[in-house]
């Protein structure tokens, strides 16, 4: 196993940096100190320069503008934006559109990709089920309308609803059978109403009340959906471990500097070790993310399918960011607590991030399921 980067993926993390140095995470109001939202959207200003940088369309084929790279890239991508907790669908976006690419129709790919390449048309991905802990797939019930298909349920927490143009929705038709409906977000029959994150970020119940869509909107490829959560789950940890490492680093320059009994902070056994532990983490996290990046970039078989990778990663992911904010917090003392120092709102993000796609506690228990059915000898 070599997890040495392209330069091609090198060159998406190095333009990455570009665009997110000097986001400042604290842009936006304190989640701490405002009850509603902390902005109406996401950062346009940010979309633009991301757009201008070619990585609304990392996975796309250059055929639509796109670069043609794979999940790896994304995933390095992805650390970079939550280094300074950029508040754009960067995620989601980037999925949405491989999977129109990868699944959608002629017609679907020509109408949608190029558009999306250049952030003109804005996708998100409703996958939290219709309480958070249910299977997505099973929150929307999907039947034929003679050509057509209507839609009726409910998923929540869908992220960046107000913003997108259109939101990928899973639902189920019978059966084990699912399908992914892209829902424009004026459609007739679609309501959204109002949920904030820990994050502050305004998310959405989507709520469908026989929503009418062509079949061409209509995603019927199995695996289709496994797919995609798959990628999403893996972009979630790519998330996870970018915060984390950011979160560490601050707390290395502030136990350094801040002084106790004449010592800095760091220079104390129990600072130090408690340190190393998280740091420990973050290694783990890094590890099983570009396993889990890598199955679903090369196809590559393993003694597991791909979803057991992805719940190895998640499940580092979700614990191992909470250890982290939790350490840090602790380790500088009451200032972790000023709402004027940034590092509230990297708890507030890993908070979400943990919870996000599901907990730790559902992917251990959709790995044991796995290992039931998959004995390793």
């Amino acid at each position: 196993m070599d997890f040495t980067f392209s330069e091609e993926q090198r060159a998406a993390a190095e333009a990455a940096q570009g665009v997110f140095a000097g986001v400042a995470p604290d842009a936006v109001p304190s989640p701490a100190l405002t009850t509603g939202a902390v902005a109406e959207g996401f950062d346009q200003e940010l979309w633009r320069r991301i757009g201008g940088a070619d990585l609304l369309g990392l996975l796309l084929d250059e055929g639509y503008g796109g670069a043609g790279l794979d999940a790896v890239a994304l995933c390095l991508v992805l650390r970079e934006s939550a280094r300074v907790l950029a508040r754009v669908p960067l995620l989601e976006h980037n999925a949405a559109a491989a999977l129109v690419q990868t699944h959608g129709t002629k017609e679907l790919r020509e109408r949608l990709l190029s558009r999306a390449g250049r952030g003109e048309v804005v996708l998100t991905v409703a996958g939290s089920g219709r309480s958070g802990h249910d299977p997505a797939g099973l929150a929307v019930t999907a039947r034929r309308d003679g050509t057509g298909w209507l839609l009726e349920g409910v998923q929540t927490a869908v992220p960046w609803a107000y913003d997108a143009d259109l939101v990928v929705v899973p639902a189920h038709t019978g059966g084990d059978r699912t399908v992914l409906a892209l829902v424009p977000r004026e459609q007739d029959g679609v309501v959204l109403a109002e949920q904030i994150s820990t994050t502050g970020e305004r998310l959405a119940e989507l709520r469908l009340r026989v929503v009418r869509l062509d079949a061409a909107d209509v995603i019927e490829t199995d695996g289709a959906w496994e797919w995609l959560h798959a990628l999403l789950a893996t972009g979630t940890c790519a998330l996870a471990l970018g915060l984390g490492e950011q979160v560490l680093r601050m707390t290395s320059e502030y136990t350094s500097k801040r002084e106790q009994f004449g010592y800095p902070l760091a220079t104390f056994q129990a600072v130090a070790v408690q340190a190393a532990d998280r740091y420990i983490d973050l290694r783990a996290m890094e590890a099983t993310l570009w396993q889990a990046a890598w199955r679903i970039a090369s196809g590559a078989p393993g003694a597991l399918p791909v979803s057991g990778d992805v719940a190895v990663a998640k499940i580092w992911a979700a614990d191992g960011v909470r250890r982290v904010v939790q350490t840090a917090q602790h380790l500088h003392g009451g200032f972790g607590a000023d709402t004027d120092y940034p590092l509230h709102r990297y708890h507030a993000w890993a908070k979400h991030l943990e919870l996000s796609l599901g907990p730790a506690a559902a992917y251990e228990e959709a790995l044991g399921d796995l290992l039931a059915a998959h004995p390793l000898s």
